[in-house]
């Protein structure tokens, strides 16, 4: 019997597009795509288990060993740092971490900058680095709000297409980095499998290419 490869991704249509990939690379699992509440699914013949967990949460499962390999957005690895081997950049599920503001803000550097954001590690060290002297104002949702209510002056938040910030009156100031879907892996269960995913790593990179 082959060595399983525990997989785990992401809930919802980045993981589902991240499914295609791997299935496309030779690791198919056909009940994967049955329409059920099942959140495991194995095929035994190509040796592959996978496993649909929250997006935020595949990052924990792959540095524990439940999953050897998985698939995370950039955001997350900045933000948590994970001890993984960061294999791949899949090249979806792009968008961009970003400093916004009201359409009218001004950056008096003489006081402390206010920032909302539930990405605290990206925005202490995006501000550490400028050396710039800020007061974290850690929030988990509707980010949007903060400096219409003047709770903070600018927000540090994941960016798509801008659209809920302009139907805000709030716009992008600065870029702090690129975001897309990472391929991980966890660094001990790397060793034993290092075949098998390598052949994903390698099979899943020809795609892009191709």
């Amino acid at each position: 019997m082959k060595t399983m490869l525990n997989v785990a991704l992401p809930k919802g249509r980045l993981g589902e597009k991240v499914y295609a990939m791997f299935e496309k690379a030779g690791f198919e699992c056909p009940s994967i795509k049955e329409n059920s509440r099942k959140l495991i699914f194995e095929n035994e013949e190509v040796g592959v288990r996978y496993f649909w967990v929250k997006p935020s949460d595949v990052a924990i499962y792959v540095e524990r060993g439940a999953a050897d390999v998985g698939v995370a957005g950039k955001d997350i690895l900045l933000e948590y740092e994970p001890d993984v081997y960061e294999l791949l950049d899949l090249d979806i599920g792009k968008c961009r971490m970003a400093v916004a503001a009201m359409e009218n803000f001004r950056d008096d550097t003489h006081r402390t900058l206010r920032v909302a954001t539930k990405f605290t590690n990206i925005a202490r060290q995006y501000y550490l680095s400028k050396g710039r002297d800020i007061d974290i104002i850690h929030l988990n949702g509707s980010i949007e709000i903060a400096p219409i209510l003047g709770l903070s002056d600018v927000i540090v938040d994941i960016v798509e297409t801008g659209t809920t910030l302009k139907e805000n009156q709030l716009q992008v100031f600065e870029t702090i980095v690129p975001i897309s879907a990472r391929l991980i892996a966890n660094k001990a269960n790397y060793k034993f499998k290092e075949e098998q995913i390598e052949k994903i790593v390698a099979e899943i990179a020809a795609q892009g290419k191709a």
